[in-house]
């Protein structure tokens, strides 16, 4: 079932915005030549008016171009006409977005109110109930056909309207059907979005937005670029925009690393449409980091020109480590070692006492004795690698490209064998905004090693050394490199959720955050909660007002927990399952 598929761009190291036609939704224009647009998702009830128009006309003061409300049944759905009048009588114009799960008669209603449908492939029509078996190929057509009849009237009303469509795939949430045939893979992502977008072609219908969504920065990059690759080979005008987003981020620095890993890398690479950051936060917080993760597109559109066209280094549709071999230093770097972090040599003593007995400790002090700085477009000092043991390379500073770029070019330009250490900057001590420092660190650094591409990594961005030290490890946490801390996989509320989930989400991390290695979800509903769960080792999910469902993997084990008992017994399905390790003494 694999496709051989070619580049998802055409260089590697060198920005060109990808070219997509124009879906009108409402007042403003998402693809086409129109800036990036901004997004956000209300976390009131949906069949609270007032509470709805509040936040929506707090997140459009704050910037955001596009609002999306959950319709999880007709009544809600019935309710947007309510909520849109009421934003028209405030002047308030922001296009509304419904975001449809299980109940196509749900989107049929919402579809009378809205600019812009939003369905997930995964559970419209078809169902998740994690079972096995085996479709030949009647069986598969069949369900393709019942698929259609679902929902071509919910195409045709759209088409009626002249709203738009995006059509969402979630990681979590792919269909049983989807999942025997392709796996829980970004090819089944792909592929189940195409199912649909295929019905929508028949009837001419074209205002399609796409997305692959998934909380794991690495295969929600995968699944993108094996979309645009798909795009472009299916042709020309299955050029739909594309809309960006890491589902269940999280909060804190944590949710905005990760944010900024998915999203920021994707975007430096031309691809993105449309980007909703979602953080287990006030929706109006979600606007800054979406603004600022924006901005730094001007560097890479800015940069200068490379001489040559690379050859991509690294498989952009499968995660593969570069194969380098161990520099022979204490400690090693590169080859099977982790990912080493470095610091600048003058706070390297001082952080080391600091971070005695953690997991956080500095590992090589920069620069680096032995470590050779190169210019990637230097053939004379690129050819002196070609021969002799492995040896730690990275770039010279001053270098005009952004960092993204230039590493790719050198892992491109210089034998395997030699590690790489990448740094976030080639301006030491340029000052910039916190927040656009943050998140340009993690997508230069995070963006490269999710391309696999890098053995140490050096920030530089953030002034404070502790900051920084913290910040490397939290970005090697976010990119799956390494992991010093419980990983937390918490969704962004919504209309749906039964729990609040900020003040849930801060105990359960209070609790839990010391478990090295172990993963931990918070769902506030079922919407997506086993499927993005897949990979975690426990869940904590809303299943009714007031009552949790706590999960080992993707099978509940413990149902209707009252929500004052379920952080408790959580710690204690962790204690039974053997994962548990008491914190340690501060």
């Amino acid at each position: 079932m694999t496709r051989l598929l070619s580049s998802y761009v055409s260089d590697v190291a060198r920005y060109a915005k990808r070219s997509s036609r124009e879906v009108p939704v409402g007042s403003i224009v998402i693809g086409g030549g129109e800036p990036v647009v901004i997004q956000s998702m209300l976390t009131s009830d949906t069949m609270d008016t007032e509470a709805c128009v509040r936040e929506a006309l707090e997140l459009a003061d704050a910037g955001c171009q596009l609002v999306r409300i959950t319709a999880p049944t007709v009544k809600d759905a019935a309710n947007l006409r309510a909520i849109r009048e009421a934003l028209s009588r405030r002047s308030c114009s922001v296009p509304l977005v419904a975001d449809i799960h299980f109940k196509p008669e749900a989107a049929m209603e919402a579809a009378q109110w809205v600019d812009k449908i939003r369905i997930n492939p995964g559970n419209y029509a078809d169902r998740k109930k994690f079972l096995i078996r085996s479709y030949t190929e009647e069986e598969y057509a069949s369900a393709v056909e019942q698929l259609e009849a679902a929902f071509l009237p919910l195409v045709k009303l759209c088409m009626e309207r002249g709203i738009a469509m995006r059509i969402g795939t979630n990681h979590g949430s792919l269909s049983d059907r989807i999942l025997n045939r392709y796996g829980d893979t970004p090819l089944g992502m792909v592929e189940s979005a195409l199912e649909y977008a295929r019905i929508c072609r028949k009837t001419g219908f074209h205002r399609i937005v796409f997305s692959m969504k998934a909380s794991n920065p690495r295969i929600m990059i995968s699944a993108y670029r094996r979309l645009v690759a798909t795009l472009q080979e299916l042709g020309p005008d299955w050029n739909y925009p594309v809309h960006l987003g890491v589902t269940e981020a999280g909060d804190g620095e944590d949710g905005r690393v990760k944010s900024a890993v998915g999203i920021g890398a994707l975007l430096a690479d031309g691809i993105g449409d449309t980007i909703r950051v979602s953080l287990t936060e006030d929706s109006v917080r979600e606007i800054p980091v979406a603004h600022a993760l924006r901005s730094l597109l001007a560097p890479f559109a800015e940069a200068p020109h490379p001489k040559e066209k690379i050859e991509a280094p690294f498989d952009p549709f499968t995660f593969e480590r570069r194969a380098s071999m161990p520099w022979e230093r204490n400690p090693k770097v590169g080859g099977a070692e982790p990912v080493r972090v470095a610091v600048l040599e003058e706070h390297f003593a001082t952080l080391e006492e600091s971070f005695r007995n953690t997991e956080t400790v500095p590992e090589l002090g920069y620069p680096v004795d032995g470590v050779v700085e190169v210019d990637p477009e230097d053939s004379e000092t690129l050819a002196a690698l070609l021969c002799g043991p492995p040896r730690l390379v990275t770039v010279r500073d001053g270098c005009p490209y952004p960092p993204l770029f230039a590493f790719r070019m050198l892992a491109a330009r210089i034998p395997v064998h030699h590690p790489i250490l990448l740094k976030d900057t080639f301006l030491p001590g340029e000052q910039t905004d916190p927040l656009r420092s943050l998140l340009n660190s993690a997508l230069q650094l995070g963006g490269l090693l999710c391309d696999g591409i890098g053995d140490a990594i050096l920030l530089r961005a953030e002034r404070d050394p502790k900051k920084a030290l913290q910040l490397s490890y939290n970005i090697l946490q976010a990119t799956g490199n390494r992991s010093f801390k419980a990983d937390f996989v918490a969704c962004p509320s919504c209309g749906r959720t039964l729990f609040d989930l900020q003040e849930t989400t801060a105990r359960i991390r209070a609790a839990t955050g010391h478990l090295k290695g172990v993963k931990i979800a918070v769902m506030g509903c079922i919407v997506n909660g086993p499927g993005e769960m897949a990979d975690a080792d426990f869940g904590y999910v809303g299943g009714a007002p007031g009552k949790v469902n706590l999960y080992v993997g993707k099978k509940a084990v413990r149902f209707n927990l009252p929500q004052e008992q379920a952080v408790d017994s959580l710690m204690t399905l962790i204690r039974d399952e053997g994962k548990w390790v008491p914190p340690p003494e501060t």
